[in-house]
């Protein structure tokens, strides 16, 4: 085209859009030209909605068919125009998608986000990918970690974010202090062989609560734990005394500890002793001697205690008989032991002893 006619084009193009000045796209400011999110254009009820779906589908700009999935989840609970407005997808296309018939794949995929989101729900966002694995093969065996990555992050089931466990004791004091029998060798191979011990303490808007807790190396159970407003020995013993009614261990358990002042009391060595029980303790100042039973303390802390506020005391011990009793020991799967929970490793034993 020769010069003249592609100056003559774009005088035409620009006299359409009113004098030369740019046309405004819908829904832009008059004043700065820019387009309004889509949140703004809103009702502002549907304001604070609107950016945490965005947010849920900021990471899916290439897939529309996952901003779908999302629409078609929540269509329920809002307008799906509105959804696709701030999902930057068209309605038409919405409908479409979901007239066609779905794949087996996506099918699939559905039934495995529905076990994968049971499983986060009942362990309330606590665990990993690993963990959630372990529930969804129970239904689909052959479900790789990959595709469960890719199923969690479209939907964002990620594990609550934790923060950095530190644990304290107090080992000034006079008491004679027992020898290190396990030297950090943690595998027993029965229940009732090695019981490890120790202390931790909750924050409430009343005070400290103390915790103390006993854990069964073999399943790594809690089989005795113990509440009080006070860290002295009186607490060990109650934790120590709760584990010996419900187990009632034979002669020769060996019980570990560190150094610290409440266990090394002589009311506290005495109590073992009548039960028959050999006292063994962490080395001064080496923390990993006592490992196993400080995890539990950092487990509990980071996948519950930080994550609450307890008014009373009597709110946090509720919590904390929940957390041990109900879902530690029952239903959370742990690591050490093949991920599986410490009450089914138990009972798996003494049913081969009965075979």
């Amino acid at each position: 085209m020769p010069q003249s006619g592609r100056i003559a084009q774009c005088g035409r193009a620009l006299a359409c859009r009113g004098n030369g000045q740019p046309r405004r796209r819908k829904g832009a400011n008059a004043a700065t030209g820019r387009r309004k999110s889509p949140a703004a254009q809103g009702k502002s009820g549907f304001r604070g909605y609107g950016r945490n779906l965005k947010k849920s589908g900021s990471h899916l700009q290439s897939k529309p068919e996952k901003k779908y999935e999302i629409i078609r989840e929540r269509s329920g609970e809002h307008s799906v125009e509105k959804m696709c407005r701030i999902l930057e997808v068209s309605q038409s296309g919405y409908y479409r998608w979901l007239s066609c018939p779905r794949s087996k794949t996506d099918r699939e995929n559905q039934k495995i986000y529905d076990v994968l989101k049971d499983s986060y729900n009942q362990n309330k966002g606590r665990v990993g990918l690993d963990k959630l694995l372990d529930d969804v093969r129970l239904r689909f065996p052959h479900c790789s970690r990959n595709r469960l990555y890719r199923i969690q992050r479209v939907h964002g089931l990620y594990s609550i974010r934790h923060r950095k466990f530190k644990a304290t004791t107090n080992s000034k004091h006079n008491y004679p202090v027992a020898p290190n029998l396990l030297h950090q060798d943690f595998h027993v191979d029965a229940p009732n062989k090695v019981w490890v011990t120790d202390i931790t303490y909750i924050r409430t808007d009343e005070g400290w609560l103390y915790l103390a807790a006993v854990k069964d190396l073999f399943d790594r159970q809690i089989v005795g734990f113990a509440t009080g407003s006070r860290i002295d020995t009186d607490l060990c013993k109650r934790a120590l005394n709760t584990a010996i009614r419900r187990y009632k261990p034979g002669p020769g358990l060996i019980h570990h500890s560190d150094q610290g002042v409440q266990y090394a009391s002589l009311d506290y060595q005495k109590l073992l002793k009548r039960n028959h029980m050999i006292p063994s303790m962490s080395r001064k100042g080496t923390p990993y001697d006592n490992a196993c039973a400080e995890s539990f303390f950092s487990t509990i802390k980071l996948e519950m205690i930080y994550h609450e506020h307890y008014i009373t005391r009597e709110q946090a011990q509720s919590a904390i008989f929940e957390f041990i009793e109900i879902y530690y020991n029952r239903q959370r799967r742990n690591a050490a032991i093949g991920n599986i929970p410490p009450a089914d490793l138990r009972r798996r034993f003494y049913q081969q002893l009965a075979a």
